[in-house]
């Protein structure tokens, strides 16, 4: 290879591609502050750091460095100070405190210092304190028990709930010293039978509107509070439907905006949107649904004097708009080409600031709508693939769309070995964008170093093609998916771009439920890769700790209608399994324990077929280490290689 001949991104310079998150705007409209996670490669993590733009500067720069982790920033009313969690204690029980830090570069004071860290918080309407949510302090009773007869639970009985606080300072940040003076913590809500999962302040600051559970583990019961803050008077709202998401107040307080899910009982089953905008009338009690046209998951970002910021899914775009009071939504994005991560905006709705990529690009932190960042020269000399969205007809007629990636010196006239890369989810879908927050698995740019190209269907059930496509998924989890990712695979073989003898499959969570099934069901593939996958429906339904998704996509649980788990689980079919599969897993995982993983690989050494089970120690759904997610890239990589191009496995074991 030349010197300066470019080349594809390596494993490591994938894992390396920092990534931005948690934008927030000052309500002056003239500085932005965002997270820049990136991979430290000397102590195998990742590191969290707050970055500010100043517009006045016209300049990014870092407002915490070094080994300290910073995350959710936000500024305070006068726009003049930026708050945000950090972790405070020694080895493995550090927890999220709040700190608060000046523009001027005045601070970093620590303000609170809760046992059991914060989970998330927000600025009073005075910036002259906090309100947060922390878990609730161990019961007597229980360190009593403890101290008597040693540690035990009683499962679904003993949790810790949170709680919601509010935290007074007394004494501001002043010149270049560091203080702190608290004149009171308060408690607002009494965590025994409450789990708080999103709270807001109304602009005069005398009400909060929680979401709330009875306990942590409790998905299905999310119930609206209104909190009189002066009178400490909690009133449970009237709203029978499955909440979800993020929760806001109108600017004078009188409403409220939410996300509203449809019951299990009825998932599926209905003609409404499994997840829409609703406002309750706090004076009323009255529920207005304000979009009853929109197809798609709508969440509410903000209420502004302008209306309510949403951000919603059309297919591979997550778009923004401003919903005014008669219904209508002004567009804030591109309706194509646009995927916006997140987004905040001036409580006077002038001035807005987001997180945005583009086809083939990364992301980028944008203010009015101009770019602040430029995250994209990290592909400087570099070769990059071709991702584009294409489309076909699945066995029932259904049109599937996917992200197909090709090397920059595409040959049509050419076949390549294919290699097809399976979302989770299924609620989920794959864009044709750069991030590794996405895919921190599949190392796509070194699969088309090889010679491969890729795809990555958006099966049935995956999000923003509407209702009805989420509902053609009910029931007929493992063998509509085959359906929907072969029928892909044969579009582009009879294209003439694809060999169909050198095709590989690949998933974690959903979408390694869906290759450990074309592992067991199917003789089309070379070689299979099984991430964190769902093997056997029964077994997964009690060992999981959400049985209740499961019942939601197969309609009953497994004692009622045992057919329908025995049909849609790959260990049905594991005698006529024939194609080498690896194996990997999170030793961790509590949403796919890892007793799938050695149900699948028992069953596939007993075919005598070949296979390899890699436990990640300490790992749940993914890794806090980026070398371990290059381990998790590089056997993959070696894999495919082998099992379709021929190449060595000699690096396998000792990577």
């Amino acid at each position: 290879m030349k010197m300066n001949e470019k080349t594809y991104l390596s494993i490591e310079e994938i894992i390396s591609l920092p990534t931005l998150s948690g934008t927030n705007i000052s309500d002056d409209g003239n500085n932005v502050a965002f997270v820049k996670k990136t991979a430290n490669w000397n102590d195998n993590t990742y590191r969290n750091h707050v970055w500010i733009y100043e517009k006045d500067k016209g300049q990014c720069y870092a407002l915490t460095s070094k080994d300290i982790d910073s995350t959710c920033p936000l500024w305070s009313p006068d726009s003049r100070n930026i708050a945000y969690l950090s972790p405070v204690g020694d080895g493995d029980n550090k927890k999220n405190q709040i700190f608060v830090k000046s523009i001027d570069g005045y601070g970093g004071v620590q303000i609170t210092d809760e046992e059991e860290g914060i989970s998330t918080f927000k600025w009073g309407l005075t910036g002259k304190g906090f309100y947060y949510v922390t878990q609730s302090k161990e019961c007597e009773e229980i360190k009593k028990r403890k101290e008597l007869y040693g540690d035990f639970q009683h499962v679904g009985k003993e949790h810790q709930n949170n709680c919601l606080y509010y935290i007074e300072i007394e004494k501001e940040i002043q010149n270049d010293k560091e203080e702190r003076e608290i004149s009171g913590v308060y408690q607002l809500t009494d965590g025994k039978d409450f789990h708080i999962h999103d709270f807001d302040i109304s602009n005069d600051g005398t009400k909060v509107v929680l979401m709330a559970t009875p306990s942590p583990s409790d998905h299905m019961n999310d119930y609206l509070y209104i909190l009189d803050v002066e009178a400490g008077e909690l009133q449970k709202m009237n709203v029978d439907k499955l909440l979800g998401g993020s929760i806001c107040f109108s600017p004078e307080g009188s409403k409220i905006c939410y996300a509203a899910s449809i019951q299990e009982k009825d998932y599926y089953r209905n003609h409404i949107q499994d997840n829409t905008l609703e406002i309750y009338d706090v004076n009323t009690g009255e529920v207005i649904q304000p979009l009853t046209d929109f197809d798609s998951t709508v969440m509410p970002l903000q209420w502004t004097a302008k209306g309510i910021l949403i951000r919603w899914q059309n297919k591979t775009n997550y778009l923004i708009g401003l919903l005014s009071d008669d219904g209508t939504v002004e567009m804030l994005s591109e309706k194509e080409d646009s995927f916006i991560m997140d987004a905040s905006i001036t409580r006077d709705g002038n001035h807005l600031s987001y997180n945005k990529a583009i086809t083939n690009e990364t992301f980028e932190i944008y203010l009015d709508d101009e770019k602040i960042t430029n995250e994209n020269s990290f592909f400087n000399e570099k070769l990059k693939s071709n991702r584009e969205i294409i489309s076909w007809q699945s066995s029932d007629g259904l049109e599937i769309e996917g992200v197909l990636s090709t090397p920059v010196e595409f040959d049509a006239n050419k076949k390549y070995p294919l290699l097809v890369v399976i979302h989770g989810g299924p609620a989920w879908a794959s864009f044709p964008i750069f991030s590794d927050c996405f895919n921190e698995k599949y190392p796509i740019e070194q699969f088309i170093d090889k010679g491969f190209i890729v795809l990555e269907p958006n099966y049935r059930g995956s999000s923003g093609y509407g209702n009805e496509f989420l509902k053609a998924n009910y029931r007929k989890q493992g063998l509509a998916d085959y359906d929907d990712v072969i029928s892909g695979v044969d579009k582009l073989v009879d294209q003439g771009i694809v060999d169909k003898d050198r095709v590989g499959v690949m998933g974690w969570s959903n979408g390694g439920y869906i290759s450990a099934f074309c592992a067991t069901f199917s003789s089309r593939f070379k070689a299979i890769s099984v991430g964190g996958g769902i093997t056997n429906w029964s077994t997964h339904y009690v060992n999981t700790d959400i049985p209740y998704f499961i019942r939601m996509h197969l309609g009953n649980t497994p004692w009622n209608d045992p057919d329908i788990y025995r049909k849609t689980s790959p260990m049905t079919y594991i005698k006529s399994a024939c194609t080498p599969t690896l194996i990997q897993h999170g030793e961790k995982d509590a949403r796919i324990p890892i007793t799938n993983a050695y149900e699948l690989h028992q069953g596939l050494k007993d075919m005598e077929v070949d296979t390899e089970l890699i436990i990640f120690k300490g790992m749940a759904y993914s890794s806090d280490q980026p070398g371990i997610n290059v381990a998790i890239m590089k056997q993959n990589l070696i894999w495919f290689s082998h099992y379709i191009l021929g190449e060595s496995m000699k690096d396998f074991r000792v990577l």
